[in-house]
C-alpha cells in the first residue's frame, strides 16, 4: 500500500480497528434498490435432475433462493448416494405387504392354528378320555382369564379366584355326576362371588359381581355340556365330534359362502364382515354335516340330521354375534393374543359355547346314550 492510498476497512470496522463511519439509511440517487425477497412458493429453479429428483430438490432440503440478476443460478449439490453391496440392484422396490383376505383374517395361518387345536383336541379323545377332560379343563381356564383381563377396561374388576374354582369344580361335577350336578356347581359359584367380592369394599361392589356371574355362566357352564356330551363311555366321542365337526361346518361354510357371495350385511354395526349369504352357506353346510353325522353316526332319520344341523347354524352363528357385541361394548378387537390368526382362544370358543346345550339336548332327544 502506498502512502497516500486511503485505509482498507474490514467488515465491522476500519483496517486500524477504528470504528466505520455510520452510514445514511438513505441511498445514493444512482444506488440500485435492494430486491424484495421472494416467497418460496414463488421461487422457480431451473429444470435441473439431481438425484433422480426434478427442479434441483433434494429430497429432505428446503428450495434454494434465487440468485441475483445476472448470476448464474445457485444449484444445491446432491448428496452423494453410496454404491449398493455387490449383487444387489441400485434401484430396489420393496415390495407391499400381502393385504389380508376379505375375511379380514391371515388364512393360512388360521388353517394352521385350527388344524392343531383339532389335534390338540381329537388325540386325547380317542385315546384317554379324562385327557380330554384336562385339555377342556385348561382352555375353560385360559377363556375365564381372558374374559377377567377384558371386562376390566370398563373398570369391572371380577373377582378371578371364585370363577376359576368354580368353573373347574362344574366341569368335574358333570363330568362325575351329570347335569344335575352342573347346576348346582353354578349356583355355588354364583353365592360365592358375593362373599368372595366382600374383601374389596364397597366401590364397585355390584358390576364386579355381575362380571363374575356373567363369566361364570358363559365359559365355564356353557363348556360343561361339552362335558356331558363325552361322558356315555360308548359313543362319547362321537358325540363330542359329530358337535365340533358340525360347528366348523358352520364356520367354514359361512366364510366361503360370505367371501364369495356376500352382499348384504346381517348385522353391520356388531359383525361387518357377516353377511345373510355367508349365514345360507352356514345353514347349508351344518345341514348336510347333520345328516350325515347323525345318520350314519347314530342310526337318525334324515330330517333329524337337517333339524340337528339347522339348530347348531343358528347357536354358533348368536355365539359368534354375541362376543362380537361384547367386544365392541369393551372396545376390543380380540379377546387375547394366543392364537396367531385367531386372537385369544374365547375368539374360537365363541361358536362352541352356545351350540353345546343345543347339541347335547338334541343328540340326547334323536339318539339317547345306551
Amino acid at each position: 500500500m502506498g502512502r497516500h492510498s486511503a485505509p482498507r476497512r474490514g467488515l465491522f470496522g476500519s483496517a486500524d480497528g477504528g470504528t466505520a463511519p455510520p452510514v445514511s439509511a438513505v441511498p445514493a440517487p444512482d444506488a440500485t434498490p435492494a430486491a424484495e425477497p421472494v416467497p418460496e412458493a414463488d421461487l422457480v429453479l431451473p429444470e435441473v435432475v439431481l438425484g433422480g429428483t426434478p427442479n434441483g430438490r433434494v429430497p429432505g432440503t428446503r428450495p434454494v433462493a434465487a440468485s441475483p440478476v445476472g448470476a448464474p443460478p445457485v444449484v444445491p449439490k446432491a448428496p452423494p448416494v453410496p454404491a449398493p453391496p455387490v449383487g444387489v440392484p441400485a434401484a430396489t422396490v420393496e415390495a407391499a405387504p400381502e393385504p389380508p383376505g376379505r375375511a379380514g383374517r391371515n388364512l393360512p395361518m388360521a388353517v394352521g392354528v385350527g388344524a392343531g387345536l383339532g389335534a390338540l383336541v381329537l388325540v386325547p379323545l380317542f385315546t384317554y378320555r379324562p385327557a380330554f377332560l384336562a385339555v377342556l379343563v385348561a382352555a375353560v381356564c385360559i377363556g375365564i382369564h381372558e374374559m377377567v383381563r377384558a371386562v376390566q377396561r370398563v373398570e369391572a374388576r371380577p373377582p378371578l379366584v371364585p370363577v376359576l374354582v368354580g368353573g373347574v369344580g362344574m366341569l368335574g361335577l358333570a363330568w362325575f355326576a351329570g347335569p344335575e350336578a352342573l347346576l348346582v356347581g353354578l349356583l355355588l359359584t354364583i353365592v360365592a362371588l358375593p362373599v368372595w367380592r366382600l374383601a374389596d369394599g364397597p366401590v364397585g361392589y355390584q358390576r364386579d359381581v355381575t362380571a363374575g356371574a356373567l363369566i361364570a355362566v358363559y365359559v365355564p357352564f356353557l363348556a360343561g355340556f361339552c362335558v356331558l356330551l363325552v361322558v356315555p363311555p360308548d359313543d362319547g366321542a362321537l358325540r363330542v365330534v359329530a358337535f365340533i365337526a358340525t360347528v366348523v361346518c358352520s364356520d367354514v361354510g359361512g366364510y366361503a359362502a360370505g367371501v364369495l357371495f356376500g352382499r348384504h350385511p346381517m348385522a353391520p354395526t356388531v359383525s361387518p364382515k357377516k353377511s345373510w349369504e355367508g349365514f345360507g352357506g352356514s345353514l347349508l353346510a351344518c345341514a348336510l354335516g347333520g345328516v350325515c353325522f347323525l345318520v350314519l353316526g347314530f342310526d337318525a332319520q334324515w330330517w333329524q340330521g337337517v333339524l340337528y344341523g339347522v339348530a347348531i347354524a343358528v347357536a354358533a352363528t348368536l355365539g359368534d354375534l354375541a362376543e362380537s357385541m361384547l367386544k365392541r361394548d369393551l372396545n376390543i378387537k380380540d379377546m387375547g393374543t394366543l392364537l396367531p390368526g385367531h386372537g385369544g382362544l374365547m375368539d374360537r370358543l365363541d361358536s362352541l359355547l352356545l351350540a353345546a346345550p343345543v347339541s347335547y339336548l338334541l343328540l340326547t332327544a334323536f339318539a339317547p346314550p345306551a
